[in-house]
């Protein structure tokens, strides 16, 4: 693994020493390094899935507090802030891939986006051993380097992240009954995934639009149908929170984090975050610290 500093926030790359393979580790967090349990503020340019098994201490992802209670399950997409703090004795399973490595099921794209707005899912005691078997399979079948074995992995990933997902909706069930969600429409998973790139440029509707190869008028009504949201509300609550990433993780002035965050105008941004978040930039850095 190597690390590439962005302006404000240290990014973490997957890199591979066989320009052949595709990027994907799997082990313990001993084994993969001491980056996997990472006590400062951090964002990869790859996805990454960690289930402790043992451990105290507290993981905070994009602001948000989650105290560490094992067995648990958590998926950080490429563009999120997170780290460890007073972390203790983790143990468990972590995986590291890009989204080549996703190639022979894409679908798979939706079911992370799905972990991960759960953020951190707790599974039921029989879940747990699922996971763990699955994991443990996993990571033999990357230790072992046999021929064959990218197929394998890739195929064993894709049965890890249905089978969370069951995991994670039996735990919202009642009584572990599996609650129905409807699938994600191609052209919305595509578009979350455009409006969280941290360096995109013009973020308008339209821009967005004619890169996904339609109209704004379509984008407006399956983004709308799939989340009850339009496009540009999506639009200002994820420039919403990339401000407020930097603002409480770096050094950056507000400047600084009004152009990183898309807007050319620090003035506006400034009006605009204080109508988001009910309190100026500086406000909301100095109740952050």
């Amino acid at each position: 693994m190597t690390l590439r500093p962005p302006a404000g926030l240290e990014l973490h790359d997957l890199d591979v020493p066989d320009p052949g393979l595709l990027p994907f580790a799997a082990g313990s967090f001993d084994s993969i390094g001491p980056l996997s349990k990472a006590d400062f503020p951090h964002r990869h340019s790859f996805y990454e899935l960690v289930y402790v098994t043992k451990g105290s201490g507290t993981h905070i992802v994009d602001l948000t507090e989650y105290r560490i209670e094992p067995p648990v399950l958590y998926v950080v997409l490429p563009g999120q802030v997170h780290h460890w703090v007073r972390a203790r004795q983790l143990d468990g399973w972590v995986l590291l891939f890009n989204e080549d490595f996703l190639h022979r099921h894409p679908e798979d794209l939706a079911l992370l986006r799905s972990l991960a707005g759960a953020t951190a899912s707790r599974p039921t005691r029989q879940g747990h051993g699922e996971l763990s078997r699955l994991l443990a399979e996993l990571s033999a079948e990357y230790r072992a380097g046999l021929d064959g074995g990218l197929g394998v992995l890739q195929a064993l990933l894709h049965v890890l992240l249905v089978r969370a997902l069951r995991v994670a909706r039996q735990r919202e069930g009642v009584d572990g009954a599996l609650v129905p969600r409807a699938p994600v429409h191609p052209l919305m998973d595509r578009f979350a995934r455009l409006i969280a790139e941290s360096d995109r440029a013009d973020r308008s509707v339209l821009a967005l639009a004619r890169e996904l190869g339609v109209s704004a008028g379509y984008l407006h009504e399956v983004v709308k149908e799939s989340t009850g949201r339009t496009p540009a509300r999506l639009i200002r609550e994820q420039q919403t929170l990339e401000a407020k990433r930097l603002l409480a993780t770096t050094d950056m002035t507000v400047r600084q984090v009004a152009m990183a965050a898309g807007f050319s105008d620090p003035a506006y941004f400034c009006r605009f975050f204080r109508r988001e978040v009910g309190r100026t930039p500086g406000e909301f850095r100095e109740r952050s610290a």
